[in-house]
């Protein structure tokens, strides 16, 4: 029993030591974040332009040049935040993805943080709408966040 209650005392310490970022600081993350991965595919795709004479490489049900551009969206995501723990806009906001147990980022949580959680919210865009969730949760996780074990922080 004491054991559980050192648990409980040591997660309170750590949850009150971190200043959660809110849904608006997170959307303007994002709407940064959408602006750099535009540039980005915007430099990479502007040479299918001069291909197959600027008709659209169709794949299927795909076009070629969607299929990179999400490729990139979800590299981004997936890169920036298992190396800084940021992306641009969070950088820029002043804000970070940690672990619910404050240890390293993994690639299983950002796996399904960053690809699985945004993949969902983009593929059944009518779901787009439970990043509101963010402003209601204690610890103002959307459910990505809770998809992937993880909470966005204030940069202290």
């Amino acid at each position: 029993m004491s054991e559980l209650t050192a648990e409980n005392a040591m997660m309170e310490i750590t949850s009150d030591t971190y200043r959660y970022a809110g849904f608006w600081m997170r959307f303007w993350a994002y709407i940064m974040d959408l602006i750099v991965v535009a540039s980005i595919n915007g430099i990479l795709l502007t040479p299918f332009k001069f291909i197959n004479d600027g008709e659209v490489i169709e794949m299927g049900f795909w076009t070629l040049t969607g299929i990179i551009a999400s490729i990139m969206f979800y590299l981004y995501f997936l890169l920036m935040t298992k190396k800084f723990g940021q992306t641009l806009g969070k950088m820029i906001m002043g804000i970070k993805v940690i672990r619910e147990d404050g240890e390293k980022l993994t690639w299983n949580d950002l796996l399904f943080r960053e690809v699985i959680g945004r993949f969902i919210h983009r593929v059944f865009s009518f779901l787009a709408v439970l990043y509101i969730v963010v402003a209601f949760t204690k610890e103002k996780q959307g459910i990505h966040d809770m998809i992937g074990n993880t909470r966005v922080v204030f940069v202290d």
